[in-house]
């Protein structure tokens, strides 16, 4: 029992968010092509390959992430690094989500299927650009939204479609935004040990450029809404939205006066 909790610490299962926010975007995909009504099959093997697919790349973000994330304090104790886990075992567990992930895009057509490996490669990447570019998360928007076309391509839209690549764009901007927020809590670790993020690369001007990632986002999330001609509901979720991000920024911005005025 013990093991089989620390594969699912290792690949996320207990903590699904992630899974989340890939998924969202893939479904938004699977009915912008659809024009709302998309084929159920398609919807369950893409639910059911986010899942996996995300899995399977946070194994091996960990595995490569293996000899430094025992000196950053939010990772350290985590399955490999701490040893509960070996190398070998999440080499292994990595190689059954990627298959299991192609055992479920075989029920899709060739075209869909020649893409996905365009998002294994994006997948396996990015964990290691940490180490060459400040832009990582740049890599991680393109990997968590290469699922975009994918689904688009399924369910038979074209893949020259503007919306299609808006809506790419649009995702990659919002997850450089919200992996910005989450580098920014391992920055003194991150620095000490070498590592690169947007986080170091945004230095003091980090608010600012995530506020305008998240503007850029919902600016082409509406002109898509406009394109498409969309309910006028779609209309009102991006002023939910926007209420969101400012309610995120509020909340950082509060977190950071309190750990400035904390004595040490």
């Amino acid at each position: 029992m013990n093991k089989l909790q620390d594969y699912a610490e290792l690949t996320r299962f207990n903590r699904p968010i992630g899974s989340f926010l890939l998924m969202w975007p893939t479904l938004w995909a699977l009915w912008l092509a659809a024009d709302g009504m998309p084929q159920w099959h398609l919807v369950i093997i893409f639910i059911l390959g986010v899942f996996s697919m995300r899995s399977a790349g946070c194994v091996i973000n960990d595995y490569a992430d293996r000899k430094v994330d025992g000196f950053v304090d939010r990772t350290k104790n985590r399955p490999l690094p701490s040893g509960r886990v070996s190398e070998k075992e999440a080499l292994l567990l990595f190689g059954v989500l990627s298959i299991l992930s192609f055992v479920l895009v075989l029920f899709t057509d060739l075209q869909t299927i020649l893409l996905s490996f365009v998002g294994l490669g994006l997948a396996a990447l990015y964990p290691f650009m940490k180490r060459y570019t400040h832009l990582p998360q740049l890599f991680l928007g393109l990997a968590f939204s290469w699922a975009i076309p994918m689904a688009y391509s399924a369910q038979g839209g074209a893949l020259t479609d503007p919306e299609l690549w808006m809506l790419f764009v649009a995702n990659c901007f919002w997850t450089i935004a919200y992996d910005t927020y989450y580098a920014m809590t391992d920055r003194p670790d991150d620095l000490k040990i070498g590592i690169k993020s947007t986080a170091i690369l945004f230095g003091r001007y980090d608010l600012f450029i995530i506020v305008c990632l998240q503007g850029f986002t919902l600016s082409l999330l509406t002109w898509i809404g406009v394109l498409a001609e969309l309910h006028w509901l779609y209309f009102v979720s991006l002023v939910m939205c926007i209420g969101l991000f400012i309610n995120s920024l509020n909340k950082l911005r509060t977190a950071i006066a309190k750990l400035a005025s904390a004595p040490f």
